[in-house]
């Protein structure tokens, strides 16, 4: 029996002295595209800084399993080296730090991290400067500092860039189609569609059903009050664009 990349059991958690996150439980396999969807403020964004060890945040009771093993055990920096990551909803920027330098520092400490060699500088900027073409992030937008200057469609495709050279085995994406037009959404899902295989797995947190139409979830999942209340395939997130979150509000309650 394979082991699931992901398996959350009954996960009590908040911020801040409140209790955000009731009951939680989510099961992902590898292979597998699952989407999050809810109302704002009903905790997706908490669950997603929760599982990459964001500090500040306090899990009460339950369990968190990736890969078999106790994610709560592992720090922010053992968690992304053992290959997850979070594409955020507002992406930071970060003075004075070249992209080039930042992601080759990332990547070769999961190489190392795997046991495989370190790319040295030039094998790396080939490999950067290709996957960034894929995505219009031309080879002077790559010099800059991290997100410095970038629009909201420009950040976001240096995120699917961070996941193509990172090559995580479970790729959160919080809000990936937040402050993206139609041809940036469009770039970027298809940037995101050519990593997810076999082996890997997506987990799509998104208000809207748009995102779903590039990005084919497997399970989508309704998430309100803390916890999820439906489950179905992607034709949920239909009813969703038909309905709104009303009645599922209601039964989170």
């Amino acid at each position: 029996m394979t082991t699931p990349l992901l398996e959350i059991e009954d996960l009590y958690a908040g911020v801040d002295g409140k209790e955000i996150i009731k009951g939680f439980n989510l099961t992902i396999n590898a292979g597998e595209i699952h989407a999050l969807m809810g109302p704002n403020g009903a905790g997706k964004s908490t669950l997603s800084n929760i599982l990459c060890g964001k500090p500040g945040y306090h899990v009460t009771s339950g369990c968190v399993r990736f890969k078999g093993h106790d994610l709560l055990k592992l720090s922010a920096e053992e968690r992304a080296r053992e290959g997850l990551f979070l594409s955020m909803q507002y992406p930071v920027e970060i003075p004075g730090v070249p992209i080039t330098s930042f992601l080759k520092h990332a990547v070769n400490a999961i190489r190392k991290h795997r046991g495989e060699p370190e790319l040295d500088t030039m094998e790396f900027i080939k490999m950067v400067r290709e996957e960034g073409k894929k995505l219009g992030l031309d080879a002077e937008m790559i010099k800059r500092a991290v997100n410095v200057g970038f629009s909201g469609g420009e950040k976001k495709r240096l995120e699917t860039l961070q996941m193509s050279v990172l090559q995580p085995v479970l790729a959160i994406l919080d809000e990936a189609d937040s402050g993206l037009d139609i041809d940036a959404l469009r770039v970027v899902a298809e940037g995101v569609n050519a990593l997810h295989t076999s082996d890997n797995a997506l987990l799509v947190i998104t208000h809207y059903q748009r995102l779903l139409n590039y990005i084919v979830p497997d399970f989508v999942h309704i998430y309100a009050d803390g916890r999820i209340v439906k489950t179905g395939g992607k034709e949920l997130a239909l009813e969703l664009e038909q309905k709104g979150y009303a009645e599922f509000i209601k039964e989170g309650l």
